[in-house]
């Protein structure tokens, strides 16, 4: 049996230009377009995509073998031209996924389907990054001037945007932000389909309650995610599976450290000031969140990355602590025992129950004296003005995506915006320390002394309260009984691996 499976998630896709945003949900769904030179398999492992093999050559320098009798979606034939023009986009200065090649010096062409890629020093985690690059038409691009990456914080589109041309497992056939997206299979994938859908359909439905109506009603047959407070009537319902998996993602609140308040122009800003930012952590009641707003269902965390990931440590886990007095003599220590004002902003429509823990954290700073202005928008809004660097205070969430690796929180949020480094990097923190681990850490093959540097950068990020670390959110879909959907830690839907039954 083959058919069409309808797909409604919270939010939409940002983009179909692979490389103009830094959000995983789009990536996730995009990943059913684009292939990757190695991607991950069915248990997250490395396999082998676009390139059938690698080697290294020397140190820095890797051969990779690609795969023979590929073609796009449009029928052009895939080469190692494809692949230099795709790294080249991904590596430009405008693109928001630029970090995820940092450590590519150069990629040469050996011959059509063989190309070398030297980088800037021995590189434990280019195949981790690689499986986050994913492989557009040379031609395409040229012939539709989408050679250089659009950039949504920035407003830039190219025709790329709004078209997509891979070798994935479907193709899109229409797409209209803010509706619907449809794909069908691509009957010429180069690989041999574990599924057998023939087409998706995907829409967003913000509304919780609407979603769950739809895929009751059998409108729709995957909800993603599946509400926490609807999970109980969910899995009782006939028909109706719900998977939950722990998550990657650790919800965090970014602090911008310019020297001018952004919300308040003119004005300095108090984040600079680190019992200022030791205050509002200790006046968050993390307990009462997981309690209250996700059911049970969050791990409350102290540092920034989760347990499985490399670079975690216990001992920078350690619960900073919920204490609303030590929190206001801290403020009145910084200077602010008259009281603060601050903004802080939240999406509505991106993570899991985002606007009633800002809400929450809201209340929780008025009760020690900060009038905090809470401004929640659509994630449409949002995230051009997070990447923007114009936000105070900002919900934000890290998945530690594509390499999934505690080197990726140094490299892209942590480390300064400068060499390739920082794409994640919108609160412009810098650290001289940590500057020197993840370069350290870039380039060390010794994978006790790697991971070594990534939680020593860690452990200074959280005593000096770069970001505010708040939870591991759940992760959980809900489906029809009549497809078998795996689900899968770092939140993509792989509908590569669907069935319908």
């Amino acid at each position: 049996m083959a058919e069409q499976l309808r797909w409604a998630s919270a939010t939409d896709i940002a983009t179909l230009d692979p490389y103009a945003h830094g959000e995983s949900f789009t990536s996730g769904v995009l990943a059913h377009v684009f292939d990757p030179l190695v991607r991950r398999g069915r248990t997250l492992e490395i396999e082998p995509a676009l390139a059938t093999e690698w080697e290294l050559l020397d140190p820095v320098t890797w051969r990779f073998k690609l795969r023979e009798g590929v073609k796009f979606h449009n029928g052009n034939p895939f080469t190692a031209d494809d692949v230099i023009a795709s790294i080249t986009r991904i590596g430009d200065p405008g693109s928001r996924q630029r970090s995820n090649v940092v450590q590519i010096e150069s990629v040469t062409k050996v011959d059509d389907l063989t190309i070398d890629i030297v980088t800037k020093g021995p590189s434990p985690l280019l195949l981790n990054d690689l499986a986050g690059v994913m492989i557009m038409d040379k031609e395409w691009m040229e012939a539709n001037d989408a050679l250089l990456p659009g950039n949504l914080g920035e407003g830039i589109t190219t025709a790329a945007s709004n078209e997509a041309v891979g070798t994935g497992p479907f193709k899109v056939v229409s797409y209209r932000p803010d509706a619907e997206t449809n794909f069908v299979v691509n009957e010429d994938w180069w690989d041999t389909p574990q599924h057998n859908i023939t087409a998706i359909q995907f829409k967003p439905v913000k509304s919780d309650a609407t979603r769950v109506a739809a895929l009751l009603s059998g409108e729709v047959d995957l909800i993603t995610p599946a509400p926490l407070q609807d999970l109980a009537r969910l899995e009782s319902a006939p028909g109706i599976i719900v998977d939950e998996e722990p998550s990657l993602r650790v919800l965090m609140l970014a602090l911008n450290r310019r020297p001018e308040s952004q919300a308040f122009p003119g004005t300095p800003n108090p984040l600079n000031e680190l019992k200022v930012r030791q205050a509002l952590w200790h006046a968050i009641d993390m307990d009462s969140i997981q309690k209250r707003i996700m059911r049970g269902k969050s791990r409350n965390t102290s540092t920034f990355v989760a347990p499985p990931v490399p670079g975690y440590s216990e001992a920078n886990d350690v619960p900073y602590g919920y204490d609303p007095e030590l929190a206001k003599k801290l403020l009145a220590e910084a200077g602010f025992g008259d009281g603060l004002k601050l903004r802080l902003n939240c999406t509505n429509d991106r993570y899991i129950n985002d606007e009633q823990i800002c809400v929450a954290i809201s209340s929780m700073w008025t009760r020690i004296g900060i009038e905090t202005d809470l401004q929640v928008e659509s994630r449409a809004t949002f995230f051009p003005r997070q990447d923007r660097g114009e936000l105070d205070v900002s919900l934000t969430g890290w998945a530690t995506l594509p390499s999934m690796d505690g080197f990726s929180m140094l490299r892209s949020m942590l480390a300064d915006t400068k060499d390739g480094f920082g794409g994640g990097n919108d609160i412009a923190y810098v650290h001289p320390r940590i500057e020197e681990l993840t370069r350290l850490a870039a380039v060390e093959l010794d994978e006790t002394k790697r991971r070594g540097y990534i939680s020593e950068g860690l452990a200074i990020a959280g005593a000096d309260v770069a970001y505010i670390p708040l939870h591991q959110q759940p992760v959980a879909a809900a489906m029809s009984d009549r497809f078998d959907i795996p689900q899968f830690a770092d939140e993509y839907i792989r509908l590569w691996y669907a069935t319908a039954k």
